[in-house]
C-alpha cells in the first residue's frame, strides 16, 4: 500500500515550485489531478525544440495525471468546482492576483469543500510590502540572503547552481500538506497553507554566518578551497569537471588523507601537525594535494580518498549523473515510456520506504486524463464530454 494512498489533489500549479510538491505526494501514492489550461503549463514549452516534450516538464510531473479547463469560461469554471468536493488537497503557485481574479480564493473553495486543504506558494507569500511581486527561483535566492553568501569573497554575489528556492519550497509546502492531511483525519477540518518563498529559503541559510547572525553579514563561501584540507582540486585528464572535492576538517579525517593518498611523510611533517599550521602552510599543502589529484581520475581519487575514510566526491556533472555507477545501482535513473515523447530518463524519488512502494509513471499528456476523471468525479456520459470538447471548455 502506498503511504498516502486515498489523499486526492486538484493540482493548479506550474514551472517548478507547486509542481515539485505535487510531484513528492504524488510518488508517496497521492492521486494527483493537474488542472492546466487549454495551452497547458507554461513549464511544457521550455524547450529550444518546440516539437520535442520538454524535459523540464517530464523532470515535474511524473506519477500525475492531467486534464484540461477553460477556467475563463463559465462552464469550466463550474466544472472545476464541481470537482471540488471530491478532493483532500488543493495546491497552485501562480502569480499575485491569479487566483483571485478567477475567484477561486481559500473562501470560496472551502465553503464548497469544508474539509478542503488549501496549499499556496507565493514568490513573498499574501501578505507584506512585496507580496505582489513577482517571483522567481533565483529571486527568492537573492532575497532570502543565498547570493550574498555565494562566490569568491573578494567578488560579486553569485547566482547558485541548484533551485532550492523552487524545490526546496515546494518540498516544504508537501510536507505541511501532509501534517495538515494527517491533521484532517483527527479533526475533519481543512485549512490555509501558505508559504513564501524567500522565507522557505532562508531555512536552508541557518548554518551560514553563525558567528554574527543579525550583526554582521556572513561571508562569502564560494570559489575553489577554504582551506587547503576543504577545496576541489583538479584530476586527470584535466576536462571541464575533471575534479574531485575534498573536505576534511577533523585529525582523524585528516589523518584519512595521508592515508588515501599514501603519504604519512605528509602527516610527519612538523608544518601540518595540527590544524592551526596546516592552516599556517596553507599554499604549501595544497601543492602537495594537487599533484597527487592530478595524477588520477577524479573517480580514482574519490575511491581511494573515500575508502581511506577522508570525506570526498568526484565532482559530477548533469550528464554523469545517469550514468554515476552508485546512482545506477540504486536504480535512481528511471527509464519510463511516455505516450508522444518514447522512452525517457528521470530521476525517483529520493525517499525510500520499507512499507510504501509507487511506481514511478510518466509525466501525462495534456488533458490525457480529463474525460476520464469528469466522468468518475461528476458523472458527466460520454455525450455531455463530447459536446463540452466541441465547446473548446475541455480538452
Amino acid at each position: 500500500m502506498a503511504a498516502l494512498d486515498g489523499m486526492r489533489v486538484l493540482d493548479m500549479t506550474q514551472y517548478e515550485a507547486g509542481t515539485s510538491c505535487t510531484q513528492l505526494l504524488a510518488w508517496l501514492g497521492a492521486d494527483v489531478v493537474k488542472v492546466e489550461s487549454p495551452r497547458g503549463d507554461p513549464g511544457r514549452g521550455v524547450t529550444r525544440d518546440p516539437t520535442v516534450v520538454s524535459q523540464y516538464f517530464l523532470n515535474y510531473n511524473s506519477n500525475k495525471r492531467s486534464i484540461v479547463l477553460d477556467l475563463k469560461s463559465d462552464k469550466g469554471r463550474e466544472l472545476f468546482l464541481s470537482l471540488v468536493p471530491h478532493y483532500d488537497v488543493f495546491v497552485e503557485n501562480y502569480g499575485p492576483g491569479t487566483i483571485e481574479a478567477l475567484n477561486l480564493g481559500y473562501e470560496t473553495l472551502s465553503a464548497i469543500n469544508p474539509g478542503l486543504i488549501y496549499g499556496r506558494i507565493k514568490g513573498f507569500g499574501l501578505s507584506g510590502p512585496y507580496s505582489d511581486y513577482n517571483c522567481y527561483d533565483w529571486v527568492a535566492q537573492a532575497a532570502a540572503g543565498a547570493f550574498s553568501v555565494t562566490g569568491p569573497a573578494d567578488g560579486p554575489p553569485m547566482m547558485p547552481g541548484p533551485t532550492v528556492g523552487d524545490s526546496g519550497t515546494g518540498l516544504q509546502m508537501a510536507l505541511a500538506i501532509t501534517a495538515a492531511y494527517v491533521q484532517k483525519q483527527r479533526t475533519g477540518e481543512g485549512q490555509l497553507i501558505e508559504i513564501s518563498m524567500q522565507e522557505a529559503v532562508t531555512l536552508f541559510m541557518r548554518t551560514q554566518g553563525l558567528g554574527g547572525w543579525g550583526v554582521t553579514p556572513g561571508p562569502r563561501t564560494g570559489g575553489t578551497r577554504g582551506s587547503a584540507t576543504t577545496g576541489v582540486y583538479p584530476c586527470a585528464p584535466g576536462g571541464p569537471n575533471d575534479y574531485i572535492f575534498i573536505m576534511c576538517v577533523t585529525t582523524g579525517q585528516w589523518d584519512s588523507l595521508c592515508v588515501g593518498m599514501d603519504r604519512p611523510d605528509l602527516a610527519a611533517d612538523a608544518r601540518f601537525a595540527d590544524g592551526t599550521s596546516r592552516m599556517q602552510y596553507s599554499a604549501d599543502l595544497a601543492l602537495e594535494i594537487e599533484a597527487w589529484t592530478k595524477s588520477h581520475t577524479k573517480y580514482e581519487a574519490m575511491q581511494l580518498l573515500g575508502t581511506a575514510g577522508a570525506p570526498c566526491s568526484a565532482v559530477l556533472d548533469t550528464t554523469e549523473l545517469f550514468t554515476d555507477p552508485h546512482l545506477a545501482a540504486r536504480d535512481f535513473i528511471q527509464r519510463l515510456d511516455h505516450q508522444t515523447a518514447g522512452e525517457v530518463r528521470v530521476m525517483r524519488n529520493p525517499i525510500r520506504m520499507s512499507r510504501s512502494e509507487v511506481p514511478m509513471r510518466a509525466a501525462p499528456v495534456l488533458g490525457g486524463s480529463t474525460f476520464d476523471v469528469l466522468a468518475a468525479d461528476i458523472g458527466l456520459s460520454a455525450e455531455e464530454l463530447a459536446s463540452l470538447r466541441e465547446d473548446h471548455v475541455i480538452m
